[in-house]
């Protein structure tokens, strides 16, 4: 068996996975100061846990962490189709499989064994997470230049409904990195095999 074998992870997937990590905190830390400015709900977030330090530097944060995840997941998404990747880690699936996993997994009999392979609820959850990402870009575009996109604008409901659907997906990708932080801190090795590739 050769040590290609063991490879879990190829240095594409790994690079681009931590560049939308980089990408995603700054934009949800620099997100939170903007929403800050003018909350949508009756509460704010803790200027501990914001950046940008006022809403025009927060803008300028924003703005930077989006060119990096627009561009690095366009990349992510054209190496996953182009190697086949995406076919072969993600599919098939079916709600039956999915509920399955999840009931293993509610009794704690949920299997790690081969870290080359996703189970249902992993595959759903990553499936989720990239549809909820192209979610937040298309509501994103229609906060930054509302005028200029009035399909969009107009398909996701007007902008103060465009508000609300950015902020919701943006809940959802949080919810998923806590979920994600969680089952790394369950299975450790996964980590090692997001740096080390093996």
């Amino acid at each position: 068996m050769t040590d290609s074998s063991f490879l879990i992870h190829p240095a594409w997937l790994r690079a681009t996975h931590w560049l939308n990590a980089l990408a995603v905190v700054i934009m949800t830390m620099s997100g939170w100061r903007i929403y800050n400015a003018s909350p949508l709900f009756d509460f704010k977030f803790a200027k501990a846990i914001t950046l940008g330090g006022w809403l025009g530097g927060a803008i300028q944060w924003h703005f930077a962490a989006m060119w990096l995840l627009a561009a690095n997941g366009l990349v992510y998404l054209v190496c996953n189709v182009a190697t086949w990747r995406l076919a072969r880690k993600f599919f098939p699936l079916s709600p039956r499989a999915i509920v399955a996993d999840l009931l293993a997994a509610s009794r704690g009999h949920l299997s790690h064994a081969d870290p080359r392979q996703y189970n249902a609820v992993q595959r759903a959850a990553y499936l989720c997470v990239i549809a909820d990402a192209v979610l937040l870009v298309l509501s994103g575009l229609v906060l930054w230049k509302s005028v200029q996109f009035p399909l969009l604008r107009e398909l996701l409901g007007g902008y103060e409904a465009a508000r609300r659907v950015h902020f919701f997906a943006m809940a959802a990708l949080v919810a998923f990195v806590m979920v994600h932080l969680a089952m790394v801190a369950l299975v450790p090795r996964t980590l090692l095999a997001m740096i080390r590739g093996r």
